[in-house]
């Protein structure tokens, strides 16, 4: 544990000082890393002690800059949706708002190719209830997969802000938010011994950027730390989607084999076939019960039982048609199919 917890607090002072520079993401470039120690129902737990740190020690560095206007109208409408979010972490895995978080962020790769003139014409303050909006979804996010920096960071960097005051408000935003998570989860009991002295690692890691940061900024131009808030977002949620692809494909025992007119796909205890024939057009077959077929089919299951040995049966979904139904009738180990519509 000693060994993990000294590479997590160099790679935690890495990310957070990729995190100020690019307004936001140390979160979810330490989720991956995370997602190999520790179960993901405790990962919000560590990630959120650490980005409380993080934010309480950005806060006295940079405190003069923050924008008092969005912290307002962020902070109340935030509170209500991460008390939503933790609540929620109990009946949903986090893994798949990180799958989709992750194709969020790979989203942004167009920003990267915006030249200077067309990102500062597009810079502008947005009406209130956007405020409101972004502060009840950043919350909710937030609550469930204790990470919310780089997901919100396009707003930031369109509201106009200097970079010191994407660093300062987005901190003064945040801490509300990081505490409440911190009470919820002791609460809940969503939390570990190890998970608890990983979130130390990591907010050590946290405070240490932050007042070292503050003697890399002022070298940046507002379109450099711009254009690497982009490229922060586009890798984070390459590595994210890798990460929770993999397992999703492990916990949900998700698999694809494809051929060249049938595919198939297995997800937990379900399985689906995806076929394409010149006649038929494109299909998707899935397996069934007895107990799912409609009533004038299962007095034709009935019939063809008593003279089968056994019976598979698949439920056909074709464009433009009725579903229609697939017996594999099975005698002396040979194969009859019969085909009916409902």
């Amino acid at each position: 544990m000693l060994l993990k917890i000294s590479l997590l607090l160099l790679a935690t002072i890495v990310a957070f000082w990729i995190s100020a520079i690019c307004g936001g993401g140390a979160s979810l470039i330490l989720i991956p890393i995370l997602n190999l120690i520790l179960p993901s129902s405790v990962i919000p737990f560590s990630l959120t002690i650490g980005t409380f740190s993080s934010s309480a020690s950005r806060i006295a560095v940079f405190r003069k800059a923050i924008n008092w206007k969005i912290f307002f109208w962020f902070v109340p409408f935030s509170i209500p949706a991460v008390l939503l979010g933790a609540w929620l972490i109990k009946y949903i895995n986090p893994i798949y708002l990180q799958f989709f978080v992750a194709l969020f962020l790979i989203s942004n790769l167009t920003e990267l190719f915006r030249n200077k003139k067309t990102i500062e014409k597009e810079e502008r303050p947005y009406p209130k209830y956007v405020l409101a909006l972004v502060g009840f979804f950043a919350g909710f996010v937030s609550g469930i997969t204790g990470a919310i920096g780089l997901l919100f960071n396009r707003f930031y960097l369109r509201y106009g802000l200097t970079k010191e005051e994407i660093v300062a408000t987005r901190a003064a935003n945040e801490i509300f938010l990081h505490s409440i998570k911190l009470a919820i989860y002791l609460l809940l009991g969503l939390y570990s011994k190890s998970a608890f002295w990983l979130g130390m690692a990591i907010a050590i890691g946290a405070i240490i950027s932050s007042y070292t940061i503050k003697y890399i900024l002022p070298y940046l131009s507002e379109f450099v730390f711009r254009k690497i808030g982009y490229t922060a977002m586009v890798i984070s949620g390459l590595i994210l989607l890798i990460s929770t692809s993999q397992l999703i494909i492990k916990h949900d025992k998700l698999s694809i084999d494809a051929g060249f007119s049938e595919a198939s796909m297995k997800w937990r205890e379900s399985s689906f076939d995806l076929e394409y024939s010149y006649n038929d057009g494109l299909e998707i077959e899935r397996p069934i019960q007895q107990n799912e077929l409609p009533v004038n089919l299962k007095l034709k299951y009935m019939e063809l039982s008593q003279i089968s040995d056994h019976i598979l049966l698949e439920k056909v979904f074709r464009l433009g048609r009725n579903p229609g139904y697939e017996f594999y009738c099975f005698k002396n180990n040979k194969l009859t199919k019969y085909d009916f519509e409902e």
